[in-house]
């Protein structure tokens, strides 16, 4: 049989492995940063009328530019936002790679503050451009000076900066975002993927994009809208931004299934948001009580908690999984990162974290 070794793929792809984390069926999955709650029955008897309502018409392409989908983030996002500062794509991973199609690619570089998600320099590789990772500081945090000095250092042509972080649920504050967009000469883009998990959503770059014409602001709907299965990411940025991606996205690339499913979700946000709420009850849940158990959790504002002070995260993760608790070993030494899930799956995953502890 053929292996991969064996076919003529490009140089700088041997030896890669793909992006992927362990998807197994267990009673209580907290390591992939999904919602952990379904969409309501409300919300998806909306969605399916909608697509019932489009499926006639699939033998047409759909509306190339999402007119209508573009205009519905735009009313979600608020801050005087327009539909011709909206990109959308089949979730926020081809959103970013659209960026670097447009604004990257071979002999220019991808700055970023490592650790971060761990796509970044896999979608940077993709595109042929140069890896550049500025490690953060030990507890994470990220300062005006720090970002300036690693720009002025490396001068790259896009920066991102994943903020609230994956995967130590660092927020990263504007006086941080707005020093980037002064100091790069080329495009910064904010990966806003949990910025509705804050512990403040008022504090989103979106407050900077009027000041800064290449400052980018990614979001998804796969996390606060529990469509991780529908695949719809998007992006606020100045028209032109927009523009320039139009030069690289595939014809069509949303279909109108998808077009009118992330339509009809955003008429219920109010719906999909109370959810958002509750699993921020649960995130700081498991950091007050796994700081009471003697664990090391990070302050985060996502949907989960790098967990530290964990002296075996191998052997922790698997007595975890024989629980039926699956959780991430995102390979930082003694973490692990722990989505937040239901009341019910936070209170398994509590009552096993202390059992470890107790043996």
């Amino acid at each position: 049989m053929t292996s991969l070794d064996d076919l003529p793929i490009r140089d700088d792809l041997r030896g890669l492995t793909p992006y992927g984390a362990p998807q197994l069926d267990v009673p209580v999955r907290l390591n992939v940063n999904e919602n952990a709650y379904r969409v309501p029955e409300a919300v998806a008897l909306d969605i399916v009328q909608e697509i019932a309502r489009a499926l006639p018409d699939a033998n047409r392409y759909p509306d190339r530019e999402f007119d209508a989908l573009r205009a519905a983030f735009a009313g979600y996002l608020g801050h005087g936002l327009q539909p011709a500062q909206i990109w959308a794509g089949n979730g926020s991973n081809e959103v970013l790679q659209h960026v670097l199609q447009a604004f990257g690619g071979p002999g220019r570089s991808l700055l970023s503050f490592t650790p971060t998600y761990s796509m970044y320099p896999l979608l940077a590789q993709g595109v042929g451009m140069r890896w550049v990772p500025v490690p953060r500081a030990d507890d994470f945090t990220l300062t005006p000076q720090a970002v300036r000095e690693a720009i002025a250092e490396h001068d790259p042509d896009v920066v991102f900066l994943c903020s609230p972080n994956n995967p130590t649920g660092t927020a990263i504050d504007l006086e941080t975002v707005e020093a980037a967009a002064e100091a790069a000469r080329g495009i910064v883009l904010v990966d806003e993927a949990y910025a509705e998990f804050a512990h403040d959503r008022s504090r989103t770059a979106l407050t900077l994009l009027e000041r800064h014409p290449r400052l980018l602001v990614s979001r998804t709907m796969s996390k606060a809208f529990a469509f991780a299965g529908i695949r719809v990411g998007y992006l606020a940025a100045d028209p032109a931004v927009i523009d320039a991606l139009r030069l690289v996205r595939l014809p069509y690339h949303l279909s109108a299934l998808t077009q009118a499913a992330a339509v009809a979700a955003l008429r219920h946000s109010d719906a999909m948001l109370s959810r958002v709420d509750e699993l921020r009850t649960q995130r700081d849940r498991i950091v007050d009580e796994l700081t009471v158990l003697g664990y090391r959790p990070y302050p985060s504002d996502a949907n989960f908690v790098l967990v530290g002070g964990i002296d075996d995260p191998r052997a922790t993760f698997e007595a975890l999984l024989e629980r039926g608790i699956l959780v991430r070993d995102v390979g930082l030494p003694h973490t692990l990162r722990i989505t937040a899930g239901t009341a019910a799956e936070t209170s398994a995953l509590l009552s096993a974290m202390a059992a470890l502890r107790a043996e």
